[in-house]
């Protein structure tokens, strides 16, 4: 039998316990009746309305079901912005945000750069760099017509612009030079069993899964990204956990000077990179 309708910020928190992370039931309830995170806390005796309670109830149904709490709003924030997704799209993730703060920090004096996002998905870390760097002429590819649609309005929606270009990686380039090429590009294994955990069975398995190691196309990306950058460009990749040893040697291999790795808020070393 489904659970009454709660009829108080107390009983909606309590209808979710046991059943989906309290983060996320005060996310969900917060959006559902306007109450801010403080006023749940402050005041569990505060009333819904019917309406709010419904829409609560349906959320918090698909919340338990697995359904990621970014799909259930239709949206994520990133970089301090809110950015609509879809099923066509990743998520948007806070260690991502480490991409964005190294590339300002490398191009700061560079007065009209030039940057690449490939797999460019929701057009997050595009939109980001547009904005924080507006004087930026800033390009993003991806294969999936559905997620550059998605990147398209929400660049629209936040007033960024970027070139969309579709195609897969450099293929719809040409002789186009950047001073950085940045990409959180799919890393997991194939086989890796947490592509059928949590909210990552929810996600576009192209833009996660890349060959038996999760290399295939971090290796394509490495192996091609010198003849689109400008002399001392640089190419920055976000790759997995266990991976930032592996992607230094190749970004040496590929003529790549002063490769390194930086750590993301958890610690793990998040993003490599390295210029020509």
């Amino acid at each position: 039998m489904n659970p009454a309708l709660p009829a108080t910020l107390g009983e909606a928190l309590a209808q979710a316990r046991g059943r989906i992370d309290t983060v996320d039931a005060r996310i969900l309830l917060r959006e559902a009746s306007g109450a801010t995170v403080a006023q749940l806390l402050a005041f569990p005796e505060r009333p819904l309305t019917p309406e709010a309670a419904s829409c609560y109830a349906d959320w918090l149904a698909r919340r338990a079901s697995g359904e990621p709490v970014a799909h259930i709003l239709g949206q994520r924030e990133f970089y301090g912005r809110p950015f609509r997704v879809s099923p066509a799209t990743l998520i948007p993730r806070p260690e991502t945000e480490l991409l964005v703060e190294l590339a300002l920090h490398q191009l700061h004096r560079v007065e009209h750069p030039r940057i690449l996002d490939l797999g460019t998905g929701s057009g997050a870390i595009a939109i980001s760099l547009a904005l924080e760097c507006p004087g930026a002429e800033i390009h993003a590819v991806d294969f999936s017509p559905a997620a550059l649609d998605v990147a398209q309005n929400n660049a629209l929606a936040l007033g960024a612009r970027v070139h969309f270009l579709s195609g897969s990686w450099f293929a719809p380039l040409t002789d186009q030079r950047f001073n950085c090429i940045v990409s959180n590009p799919p890393y997991i294994a194939e086989a890796d069993p947490h592509l059928d955990q949590g909210d990552l069975r929810f996600e576009p398995i192209t833009a996660l899964a890349s060959g038996s190691d999760g290399l295939n196309d971090l290796c394509h990306i490495i192996a091609h990204a010198a003849a689109y950058l400008e002399p001392g460009g640089w190419l920055l990749l976000e790759h997995g956990y266990d991976q930032a040893e592996t992607v230094r040697k190749l970004l040496e291999d590929a003529g790549f000077t002063g490769t390194q790795s930086w750590p993301d808020l958890a610690g793990i070393e998040r993003v490599s990179g390295g210029h020509l």
